[in-house]
């Protein structure tokens, strides 16, 4: 192979190795990079959000499910399709093939649906999960799909917390199933309330030791945790002084974390460079060699 071709295929190989796939999460490592506006109208109040990994975009849906809103990195809306019949929308995940499932609060009950930019549909006419009994403002806050199980991780706000595991079926007709279990007692993470939950095998290779963990964020407290699910806290991010009314966290591909409020912002978390790995690095200096020596023997 010709040295001009070893070094274009070097160039091509370095960002690949670099930071083409997440390896691990540590909290520690992140800082707040920027923050921006979101659709003022449709993502008002905006309570979750949720990374699409076909579209390799951002969805959002604002406390008084009025839409779900679509946007990219820079919260510039790319669609949105409007909802009927929900009141208190607090919980969003994508689960793939264009199909999401979103909670409401004080029902305790999961719908799912697929987007239809520019299109309406009812809370009515969608398959739904009971996960508990009505209850006040103090229920569901989060839903977070797991596609290494194709089981949910609910959140739970207070009285009392919760961090459980869901599975559900959703049947055909409009009531479906749910089967929960507690994966943790909550209160050895020392946060005022739950407000939203995120897995991280959405993102990681399942080699990675942080896998399983969950990222778990609290509104009160202000403080996004990495937690394993047995509970340990792993690392910690805290947002106080940045925002006290941020609900939604979601985590992209690259992992970048984003975390939105009901201003509406978009916070955006990205992890310090990683350096290339040391197999890049000998592929590099050992392409750099062979170009130096071609050149000394012309």
């Amino acid at each position: 192979m010709k040295i001009r071709s070893l070094i274009a295929s070097a160039v091509l190989l370095a960002p690949a190795l670099a930071g083409a796939q997440v390896a691990s999460i540590d909290l520690a490592n992140y800082q707040l990079t920027r923050t921006v506006g979101l659709p003022a109208g449709p993502a008002s109040e905006a309570s979750a959000v949720t990374w699409n990994w076909d579209r390799d975009s951002l969805f959002v849906v604002g406390d008084e499910g009025d839409a779900i809103v679509e946007v990219d990195r820079n919260g510039t809306l790319l669609s949105s399709m409007s909802l009927v019949g929900f009141d208190d929308t607090e919980g969003l995940t994508y689960i793939g093939g264009g199909r999401f499932v979103v909670v409401e609060e004080r029902l305790q009950d999961a719908y799912v649906l697929t987007y239809n930019a520019g299109g309406a549909v009812s809370r009515a006419s969608l398959a739904s999960a009971s996960l508990g009994v009505t209850v006040g403002n103090v229920g569901l806050e989060g839903i977070s799909y797991d596609p290494s199980t194709g089981q949910y991780v609910v959140v739970k706000e207070k009285t009392p917390q919760q961090v459980n595991a869901a599975t559900l079926n959703f049947g055909t007709g409009t009531s479906g199933t749910a089967n929960v279990t507690s994966l943790f007692d909550p209160a050895s993470l020392g946060l005022s309330d739950l407000s939203d939950v995120q897995v991280l095998s959405t993102v990681l290779d399942p080699s990675s030791a942080d896998y399983g963990n969950l990222l778990i964020y609290s509104q009160e407290s202000a403080r996004l945790l990495e937690v394993s699910r047995t509970g340990t806290v792993l690392s910690m991010y805290s947002l106080a002084g940045i925002t006290d009314s941020a609900e939604g966290v979601t985590i992209d591909r690259n992992g970048v974390i984003y975390i939105v409020d009901e201003t509406p912002n978009m916070y955006i978390l990205t992890p310090t460079p990683v350096p290339l790995p040391a197999a890049a690095w000998l592929l590099l200096s050992g392409i750099a060699g062979v170009a130096g020596f071609g050149r000394r023997k012309k």
